[in-house]
């Protein structure tokens, strides 16, 4: 009898999570272990501010996926771009372009989000975003270019345009990108000499009335406090209402001449949740309490991409939030279900209480609120950066980071553009591939195709 097949799609925190635990608890003999994913490692997201901030190096935060001999789970390079649950096989789009089928027994869906976007004229082909360890490398050059060019323009209006910036998105992304991007151009203007520092100009801009109310009224408004204490220009209840190559144009009726509009305003479920057919919630695939898919065979669901029931809110409808806390322990609850079904024995519900949440503000800045003590200012920095250096999975990768954290305390940073994205206009759709999934229709008849044809 041949041995089941498990296909984990996604490397994020989930997917890398559910992975570690099946090697940890099923033999070789029990399970083929597949891990599907474009790159071969896992992004720890958290803190891709500080990489767009130069803090950090992008090598970082890339957690490599092959450095341990010890694993033997088989990585295949490329995305899930459809699936059909009846004929049991997931369409791969390889890193080379071309559609393969990847067959399974248990099929695991970790693919995360994407950032979410609105019908805004000109937000698809100007709006950056920061969601991928691309994007924010290009933001660095992008913000760095900007100086660049302000310095050596003789134009008034062109300077002003360039060094005004603004981050859409009022949450954890946005205001950690937009701290960590101020002090960015705060430092670096000391090389700018021709450059007047009051130019420098950047807006936090969010339609709720509060910024990141999951923090609580106190520590949101300490964080507020902070950002405008540094000369961020915080707007609440405003969202954007177009934008073009040279103006933000707010809903309140003001226009920023900008060049630079990064968009962080919140995450929708991978596509590829939408090409299974299956039941949704908010755009989250439904799953049970144990993140099996009701009605699929074989399949679980779990992170970013999945409504996982929060059951440490009782039972009045809560889904668990999107957050890295959540899922890297929804991956290790699957990989037990998982197994748990392989060996015939009941599955379990999720069950998780949140831990807290912290915010690095760049610098000695920081908000956090680790078990519900309420924390600002320095504390909370160095709670935050303590929490991500733990969560850090390798040591090589907790190596790295405080390297980086101690060289950039003591020696600061250079501000050198890399100039290796500069062929692409590093737009939303150029780093998150949103239009390279299929529909259901055309997933079903790619594999009934392959089997026509005997594949």
């Amino acid at each position: 009898m041949s041995r089941p097949r498990i296909l984990v799609v996604g490397a994020g925190f989930a997917g890398v999570g559910c992975v570690r635990r099946l090697e940890r608890r099923l033999t070789g003999r029990e399970a083929a272990i597949s891990l599907l994913s474009p790159f071969s490692y896992q992004l720890y997201l958290p803190l891709l501010p500080q990489v767009a901030s130069g803090v950090l190096t992008p090598q970082s935060v890339a957690l490599s996926l092959r450095r341990s001999e010890r694993h033997r789970t088989r990585i295949i390079p490329g995305g899930a771009v459809g699936v059909d649950t009846a004929a049991k096989v997931c369409v791969v789009r390889t890193i080379s372009g071309e559609l393969e089928t990847e067959p399974y027994d248990h099929l695991v869906l970790a693919p995360g989000s994407v950032t979410r976007t609105f019908d805004i004229p000109g937000l698809a082909e100007h709006a950056r975003g920061m969601k991928t360890l691309a994007e924010a490398a290009y933001i660095r050059d992008h913000v760095i270019a900007q100086l660049d060019l302000a310095d050596a323009s003789q134009d008034e209006a062109e300077r002003t345009a360039r060094l005004q910036f603004v981050v859409v998105g009022g949450g954890y992304a946005g205001t950690e990108t937009a701290a960590c991007l101020q002090l960015l151009t705060r430092n670096a203007v000391k090389r700018y000499p021709r450059l007047d520092p009051r130019l420098i100009k950047w807006h936090l801009v969010d339609i709720a009335p509060t910024l990141m109310p999951e923090l609580g009224p106190k520590l949101g408004g300490a964080a507020l406090e902070i950002l405008r204490k540094r000369g961020i220009e915080v707007s609440l209840g405003v969202s954007v209402a177009s934008v073009d190559d040279e103006n933000v144009t707010l809903t309140d009726g003001r226009v920023l001449p900008c060049r630079t509009l990064i968009w962080t305003a919140g995450v929708a479920a991978s596509p590829l949740i939408g090409t299974l057919g299956a039941e949704t919630l908010r755009g989250r695939l439904v799953v049970g309490s144990d993140m099996a898919v009701p009605g699929l065979d074989g399949v679980w669901a779990l992170g970013d991409a999945a409504a996982v029931p929060d059951l440490a809110k009782g039972e009045g409808g809560a889904i668990c939030p999107p957050t890295a806390q959540h899922a890297m322990r929804q991956g290790k609850a699957v990989a037990d279900n998982l197994v748990a079904t392989l060996r015939g024995e009941p599955t379990r519900p999720y069950v998780h209480k949140d831990l807290g949440l912290v915010v690095d503000l760049g610098g000695l800045d920081g908000v956090s609120k680790p078990l519900g003590v309420e924390l600002h200012g320095m504390p909370a920095q160095a709670v935050a950066r303590a929490y991500h250096w733990a969560a850090l999975r390798t040591n090589v990768a907790k190596t790295r980071v405080m390297t980086n954290w101690l060289l950039n305390a003591v020696a600061g940073d250079d501000f050198v553009r890399t100039g290796f994205l500069a062929s692409k206009s590093g737009t939303l759709r150029d780093f998150e591939y949103t239009d390279v999934y299929l529909t259901p229709e055309q997933v079903r008849s790619h594999t009934a195709s392959l089997r026509a044809g005997g594949s």
